[in-house]
């Protein structure tokens, strides 16, 4: 059903900045967050559900939003994470057989407010140009002086501690009881299709809570250990910087993802920093330094580690670059069978490229099961 009544609604940016826009839906509604772009032309329910962009207002740079609606096994976690939708063309009408309801029936059902017919273009290039930053969407566009100093009181992404808000808050066991391996993963924001790479590999995966330690996890006699993504500052997260510690020592295997793998670098001394805007599509263009191929990944991500720290570390060796900016993608630990990417594997927006990816994690963890048997 497309709806008659639209009101107006505004995008207010941090720096004052203000873009236009009208409410998907006769709804009037007010959500705060951090604004960003994601440049994929389909995907949208895995993203709106992907754990990592909790808290932040999702600019969709494809121009239509909706065309194929919904369909319920095409969620990366148990609800929608993104603080807010805007949009330039809103489907409210959908054509595909495997849907299940429209996106404007979605958005209701999660309570998520968006906002259509807004400028994307001209709001893109002045985030690309200005930085993420923290804006806010309403259709209380006569209160612009309250909403400014509300605005005002959003903390910022750096040094904010998000993986809390979406772990999961007690353990839980993925995949076949009988499978040949055991996996620890620790959920700082983990996404479903991450499970369902592990257990399809012939693993049985118990799944920890951001704040487990690593005692916790080495009862459950795992053969690895995997750190998952998330949302926020890695900073803040010293509980899992500590167990990273610990996994890295045991001797195992040990793989991390995207914030996985900040945290990982955090747990050799390198830092990380907030990016002047992120990456966040899946045609982001990745060299593998060790095979000399191109990857073309799917990312989302707003901070990054330290190059310089990395090439300086002995311990470290960069595996991965993006070929855009020449950030770190991947890094492996000398000697020892831990690697992590600043991608998404699992994603497979199309192309499989980074797919390999999980094959060898589970090939170290045969060979180290194979040598300590």
């Amino acid at each position: 059903m497309k709806y008659k009544t639209k009101r107006n609604a505004i995008v207010l940016l941090a720096d004052g900045t203000i873009f236009h826009g009208k409410s998907v839906g006769d709804r009037e509604s007010t959500a705060f967050g951090e604004v960003c772009f994601n440049t994929g032309m389909t995907g949208y329910q895995e993203i709106f559900t992907d754990p990592s962009y909790y808290g932040q207002l999702l600019v969709t740079t494809n121009a239509h939003i909706g065309n194929y609606g919904t369909q319920v096994e095409e969620v990366e976690s148990d609800s929608v994470k993104i603080a807010g939708l805007i949009c330039r063309n809103f489907s409210y009408n959908y054509s595909r057989a495997l849907g299940n309801k429209s996106l404007q029936e979605f958005l209701d059902d999660n309570n998520l407010f968006a906002i259509s017919d807004v400028d994307t273009r001209a709001l893109v290039s002045y985030i690309r140009d200005h930085g993420a930053m923290n804006a806010v969407i309403t259709t209380d566009i006569d209160n612009l002086e309250q909403l400014k100093k509300q605005l005002s009181e959003v903390p910022s992404m750096k040094g904010l501690e998000l993986a809390s808000k979406v772990s999961v808050k007690e353990p839980y066991f993925f995949g076949d009881e009988e499978a040949s391996y055991r996996i620890a993963a620790l959920d700082i924001g983990i996404k479903k299709n991450i499970l369902r790479n592990l257990g399809k590999r012939d693993a049985y995966i118990k799944v920890f809570p951001h704040n487990a330690t690593f005692e916790e996890m080495q009862a459950f006699g795992p053969d690895a250990f995997f750190i998952s993504n998330g949302p926020g500052d890695p900073e803040p997260l010293t509980e899992a910087i500590a167990a990273a510690k610990k996994m890295i020592s045991s001797g195992k295997p040990v793989f991390g993802i995207c914030l996985g793998h900040q945290i990982i670098a955090l747990a050799n001394g390198v830092s990380t920093y907030k990016m002047h805007n992120g990456h966040r599509g899946i045609n982001h263009p990745i060299l593998n330094l060790r095979t000399g191929k191109g990857e073309i990944t799917s990312q989302n991500h707003g901070f990054a580690i330290n190059r310089e720290e990395t090439e300086s570390n002995p311990d470290l060796e960069i595996t991965h670059v993006h070929l855009n900016d020449k950030t770190v993608a991947g890094i492996r630990i000398k000697n020892k069978d831990v690697f992590s990417v600043q991608y998404h594997p699992e994603a497979s927006a199309g192309p499989n490229d980074a797919d390999y990816l999980f094959d060898q994690f589970f090939e170290m963890i045969k060979s180290n099961a194979s040598q300590t048997a």
